[in-house]
C-alpha cells in the first residue's frame, strides 16, 4: 500500500528533514506518526501525497512510484488519497454540501453520482441536516467532520491526516477519532500525524516515531513516547 525505500529529503537551505527512512504500511492499517516538533513528521506526511518530492529514494503508494511520477499525473494519483488538515481548509463562500461535492466535481463525476455520494458521506459524518450551512455557521468539530467527508467522498484507499484533532477540544477530538476508526474499519488505510499523546494512548494503533528525520521506533499498539 505505502512503502518508502531509503528516502531522504534535503531542502535548498541544507536542512535534511528526512534521512534514510525505510517503512511499509499495509492496506487497512491505522498508523500514528509521532515525534517532537521539527522532527520531520510534516515532510514525511507530505511526501505520501507528493506535496513534497524526495531528494533520494523511492516512495510507492498504491503501486505508483511517487518519486518518479510526472507532474501531470499527480492529480490522478491524488484521487485515491484523501487529505485531512488541522485547519480544515474549507471554502468559506460555499455551503457544506458544495464543499464536499466540489471534490467530485474536480474529477468530473456525473451529477447524479455527486449528489448521491455527497449526501451519503454527510450522513456518515452526521451533518446531512446542515448541508446548506456555511462553514462559518459550524463549530470547529463540525468543520473537521466536513473536512473528513470531503476527504472520503471519492472513496480513497488512503487517508493522510495531519493533526486532525489539533484545534479541537478533548471531547470533540474523541468524536473525530471514533469517526476515523469507523472509516478505517470500512477498509481505508489511515496515516495520522499527531502531538496528542492521550489519543495515541487511548485509541491504540501502530505508532511510528520520528526524531531528527529518522524513524526511531515502530511499534504496534504502542504508546506516545514524546513530549511536545
Amino acid at each position: 500500500m505505502i512503502e518508502m525505500q531509503d528516502v531522504w529529503k534535503t531542502y535548498p537551505n541544507g536542512n535534511a528533514a528526512i534521512q534514510g527512512i525505510n517503512v511499509k504500511i499495509d492496506r487497512n492499517e491505522f498508523v500514528y506518526v509521532v515525534g517532537p516538533s521539527g522532527a520531520g513528521k510534516s515532510t514525511f506526511m507530505k511526501m505520501m501525497y507528493r506535496e513534497e518530492k524526495p531528494t533520494k529514494g523511492q516512495i510507492f503508494v498504491n503501486g505508483f512510484n511517487l518519486a518518479k511520477l510526472k507532474q501531470r499525473k499527480i492529480p490522478y494519483i491524488r484521487r485515491n488519497i484523501g487529505v485531512i488538515f488541522q485547519d480544515f481548509r474549507l471554502l468559506p463562500q460555499l455551503t457544506i454540501y458544495e464543499n464536499v461535492a466540489f471534490a467530485m466535481e474536480v474529477i468530473e463525476a456525473p451529477k447524479k453520482m455527486i449528489r448521491k455520494r455527497t449526501l451519503e458521506v454527510l450522513d456518515l459524518v452526521k451533518l446531512k441536516h446542515k448541508a446548506q450551512s456555511l462553514p462559518s455557521q459550524l463549530s470547529g468539530g463540525e468543520q473537521q467532520r466536513v473536512s473528513i467527508a470531503r476527504a472520503i467522498v471519492n472513496n480513497p484507499s488512503v487517508i493522510i491526516a495531519d493533526e486532525p484533532t489539533g484545534n479541537l477540544d478533548p471531547e470533540t477530538s474523541i468524536g473525530i477519532m471514533k469517526l476515523l476508526e469507523e472509516i478505517n474499519l470500512r477498509g481505508t488505510t489511515i496515516v495520522m500525524a499527531t502531538h496528542n499523546k492521550d489519543i495515541v494512548n487511548t485509541f491504540r494503533k501502530r505508532v511510528i516515531a520520528i526524531e531528527g528525520g529518522k524513524i526511531v521506533r515502530d511499534q504496534y499498539r504502542g504508546e506516545y513516547g514524546y513530549e511536545d
